[in-house]
């Protein structure tokens, strides 16, 4: 056979290869419990029976939102109030996927001797402004019949929050689990005084695509989303749910049994949950009316000046597709 016929032989063969070669898709995410289960599908091998190549990128949770609007990863785990300040700046996003709502695991941790949110008039308040703990502080004020005036803020990384805590330098910090788990191991005497149980559906958490990826590759993506609420399952059925938070623990450097004390308090949400949660409404049980409640608080805090539109974000024909 002569040469340049083995040549082209070859060219074709790797073409063909080329072809059955999924392209790695990146996803960044945190210690968050409803991002880290999507570990169990790493370690499982769910996303290599799927015929996907998918790389998880494992980030503090501000460093995944940068990496997302730097295009270093295809999408990122993240807060849907976030999703849409990361939109505000260019890095637009698709949200496929619903993931959960926190149901306790955020929260606002009171120094010893504070006992209540009205035990914090006039006093310092370690949160990282912008960011979900502060619309959380907000909320608890409000219930509280305070405004944001009526307390200090001190802008602080959250995963410093325990430390600040321990300073005595504020009175409360804002977090979420497993920080704010640390917080109260951490500082003896310290309790809380607000969580996310008393605002349920406040804080949304999505997947968040790079529209590019999902135009390109939206087959891949309706798998990915399938595989998150398999891995939820995983997670809710008791004979396998010691295993999922065996997993998810060790990722985050958790003991398993304080991890599954723990679990409760973000509500992962099933596709059947999800698909609810998709469906239009002013109200907390919809994604629509939580992330018109997230904008306008971007809105109050000048984090963005034009209002962001929730319908231009959200994709739910992905989910609502799935059986």
């Amino acid at each position: 056979m002569k040469l340049k016929t083995l040549i082209a032989i070859a060219i074709v063969g790797l073409a063909g290869m080329a072809g059955v070669m999924a392209e790695t898709i990146k996803i960044g995410y945190s210690d968050w419990p409803g991002y880290t289960v999507l570990e169990v599908a790493k370690q499982k091998g769910w996303f290599k029976d799927a015929g996907l190549d998918v790389e998880l990128a494992w980030f503090e949770y501000l460093p995944s939102i940068d990496a997302f609007s730097a295009n270093k990863v295809d999408a990122v785990l993240v807060v849907a109030t976030d999703a849409m300040v990361t939109g505000s700046t260019g890095g637009k996003s698709k949200i496929v996927a619903l993931l959960d709502y926190s149901e306790g695991s955020d929260m606002i941790v009171g120094a010893p001797g504070i006992n209540s949110i009205k035990d914090l008039k006039g006093k310092n308040v370690g949160i990282e402004e912008t960011l979900v703990e502060h619309l959380l502080l907000l909320k608890a004020l409000e219930v509280n019949g305070m405004k944001q005036e009526d307390v200090n803020l001190v802008n602080t990384a959250t995963d410093k929050t325990p430390e600040t805590l321990a300073s005595g330098k504020v009175a409360a910090i804002g977090a979420w689990y497993p920080i704010s788990g640390q917080a109260l191991k951490q500082v003896a005497g310290s309790k809380k005084l607000f969580t996310s149980a008393e605002s349920k559906g406040l804080i949304y958490d999505v997947m968040a695509v790079n529209p590019t990826s999902f135009a390109k590759h939206k087959e891949d993506w309706t798998k990915i989303t399938q595989i998150y609420y398999k891995c939820v399952d995983y997670l809710k059925d008791p004979a396998t749910a010691d295993d999922a938070v065996k997993i998810m623990s060790a990722k985050v450097g958790a003991d398993p049994v304080d991890y599954a004390k723990n679990i409760p308090g973000t509500h992962f949400l099933t596709l059947a949950e999800a698909k609810t949660a998709f469906n239009k409404g002013p109200g907390l049980d919809s994604i629509y009316g939580s992330m018109e409640i997230g904008n306008n608080f971007n809105l109050d805090n000048h984090v963005y000046k034009i209002s962001q539109k929730p319908a231009n974000y959200l994709v739910p024909g992905v989910v609502k597709g799935l059986k």
